[in-house]
């Protein structure tokens, strides 16, 4: 029997033709289910899916929070297949609507978009088959809704549904704020009969509530899955050299793995690209400082290529459907948890073991301070943006399973999962009142007793009774705080003053200099009236890495095959990489790792056999079964000695 829907199923279906305009019948979940057998080779909805796709489908609108990876897609494009007309799918990613395309057309769908790439020409042809009823689902960027020539013509036209993927951008409380998204309140005054979903990976309860307001849905169903994605590994680490972090996990864990790394700054973008190719590791740098052409040369590769690393600001990503993409790394703190949840999320959407890796250390929180103090915005915004930050915060010195805080970030109550570092390599608290207390006293006694104000770094070399050229300057080895930390060292220190800067205990001062200064909680640490807990810094050891590549990683998609199905896996890999550069798509649209490894280890011998493999739907089985089997035949297993 077939799977049910993988982490991310292949977009698409062959659906139902419209006709005269006006609302869709409501159709038998039957008629839903047959479309998910026959076209994406699945045998049962996952979770949520069959309840929201069933509400959908009898014409009620919908707000759907669901984890990326968990399905979405499924959840609109079934209930279009089924009702009568097209389905409209407003999306914010001009970029990617080609290959969204493609995958649909991939699996027999009758998909199109609308966009500014196209010619006078192709958009008047998609308009002319969307009024003969010969487009199943169409793709519109939000800017394009708001032209009146296009309202028209969808007035024109028989619309099963109105599709708003990555509502979370009409929020102001969300982590990716679109402006274009506020006009799309107007899909419930224009059509008020014709069923809207609204789809988020990523939403607090006010994010939510906001989603609702604006895009008008009091009237509809929310619907929320659990934002848990086991098969992800959260892992969080000091800052050490990171760029030399980052290369150890990669050559020693996700070699020939493809993945994001993401950066703060074009800069490091581009230094940490370079870093990456110059250590052998086929990366590229993606961010808006690039031109139009390199950014979707870029784009392209990752997508079609396997084992590229794309190194970027937050500008990538959204709506990225790549299944295979086994790690995101972070080497500069998140501003939220919503966007590191969103980011993180881009990995192990086929389900398969991935990992979310950070690296932070104490510049990041002093950045992120003076950024939040610089921004544009009246004080309730810089609140906000410091509620934020401070909720990541507590997720990166957490000594608590990270998975369980991530979730209840997101109102969802846990239990340790076994699968973060923190559960792995549990971490110890120590009582840090008195380290808190000397980094304390020492910002007293430099601006009391010498009205100055210094960063971190000089206030450690105090404590640490370091007569660096600035200390003996200053004359600061005369404060009766000097070489009272000489029991911590540097690192040590520094974990302490970040700890302090996290739990609020300590603040970055607004002259632009990073200097620290107290706040009003400091003095009750002071007095002895608050103790402080602190988290154990590691010991900074690194493993050290190879000069060349290691075997393929424990997160690849061959881990836990026999060695049989993993040679198998490999040269299924390779005719998916040569069927798609023949056809110009990303290979993971011809199949994604998670059916070629069912396909490794069932080894099928005839269609028949093929087509209860997960994600073989018909329109698959007819392009590629032949290729497939030919592969499975030319590669018999070894037999034993």
């Amino acid at each position: 029997m077939n799977s049910s829907p993988a982490a991310v199923a292949p977009q698409g279906a062959g659906g139902a033709v419209g006709n005269a305009s006006g609302t869709a019948p409501a159709a038998p979940l039957g008629s839903a289910l047959e479309r998910l057998r026959r076209v994406f080779g699945y045998d049962a909805f996952r979770g949520d899916q069959e309840e929201i796709i069933e509400h959908v489908i009898a014409g009620g609108d919908a707000l759907v929070l669901m984890p990326t990876g968990g399905g979405k897609s499924l959840c609109y494009q079934v209930p279009a297949l089924v009702r009568n007309g097209t389905g409209v799918v407003i999306s914010p990613l001009i970029a990617l609507m080609q290959d969204q395309v493609d995958a649909l057309r991939a699996v027999g769908v009758r998909a199109e978009y609308l966009n500014s790439t196209q010619s006078v020409e192709e958009s008047r042809d998609v308009e002319r088959r969307l009024l003969a009823g010969e487009i199943d689902l169409l793709y519109l960027a939000p800017e394009r809704l708001i032209l009146e020539r296009t309202r028209q013509l969808l007035d024109r036209a028989t619309v099963s549904l109105y599709a708003i993927d990555e509502a979370h951008c009409v929020s102001q409380w969300g982590h990716d704020f679109r402006k274009d998204y506020l006009a799309l309140s107007l899909l419930a005054d224009r059509w008020p009969d014709i069923p809207r979903i609204a789809l988020t990976a990523t939403a607090t309860r006010a994010t939510a509530a906001d989603i609702v307001a604006r895009l008008k849905l009091e009237g509809a169903r929310t619907f929320v899955s659990s934002f848990d994605r086991p098969n992800i590994q959260y892992r969080i680490v000091s800052k050490d050299e990171p760029r030399k972090q980052l290369l150890d996990l990669l050559r020693t864990q996700h070699a020939g793995d493809a993945g994001i790394v993401y950066c703060l700054s074009r800069a490091t973008v581009d230094k940490t690209a370079k870093f990456l190719s110059d250590s052998g590791i086929p990366a590229l740098p993606y961010h808006a400082g690039l031109d139009a052409a390199t950014r979707s040369a870029h784009q392209s590769r990752f997508l079609r290529e396997d084992g590229i690393v794309m190194c970027a600001t937050i500008a990538f990503g959204m709506g990225i459907d790549k299944p295979d993409v086994r790690f995101v790394a972070h080497i500069d703190l998140p501003k939220s948890v919503e966007g590191y949840y969103q980011e993180t999320g881009r990995a192990g959407r086929d389900g398969l073991p991935s990992t979310a890796w950070l690296a932070y250390g104490l510049q990041d929180v002093v950045q992120q301070r003076r950024m939040i103090d610089e921004s544009e915005g009246d004080l309730a915004h810089r609140r906000r943006l410091s509620a934020h930050l401070d909720a990541m915060l507590a997720l990166c010195e957490t000594i608590d399973c990270r998975r369980v805080q991530l979730l209840d970030y997101f109102g969802e109550r846990s239990t340790p999962c076994g699968n973060c570092d923190t559960c792995l390599e549990p971490v110890a608290g120590w009582d840090g009142t008195v380290a808190a207390q000397k980094v304390l006293s020492a910002v007293v006694r430099l601006h009391r007793e010498r009205n100055q104000r210094f960063g971190a770094g000089h206030i450690i070399d105090i404590l640490r009774g370091k007569r660096t050229p600035r200390v003996e300057q200053q004359k600061h080895d005369t404060l009766t705080v000097f070489g009272v930390g000489q029991d911590l060292a540097e690192a040590q220190w520094r974990g302490v003053v970040r700890q302090l800067l996290a739990q609020g205990l300590l603040a970055v001062n607004d002259d632009g200099y990073g200097t620290l200064v107290l706040t009003e909680a400091s003095a009750e640490v002071l007095s002895g009236r608050r103790s402080v807990t602190l988290r154990a810094e590691a010991e900074r050891t690194r493993r050290p890495s190879t000069n060349g590549r290691t075997s393929r990683s424990a997160g690849g998609a061959a881990v836990d095959l026999s060695p049989d199905a993993a040679d198998l896996f490999e040269r299924l890999r390779a005719w998916r990489a040569a069927e798609a550069r023949e056809q110009g798509m990303p290979a993971y649209i011809v199949f994604g790792d998670a059916t070629l490894r069912e396909i490794a280890t069932a080894r099928p011998a005839s269609l028949g056999d093929l087509s209860v493999i997960g994600g073989v739907g018909q329109k698959k089985l007819e392009s590629y079964g032949e290729g497939v089997l030919a592969v499975v035949a030319a590669t018999p297993p070894e037999r034993p000695a």
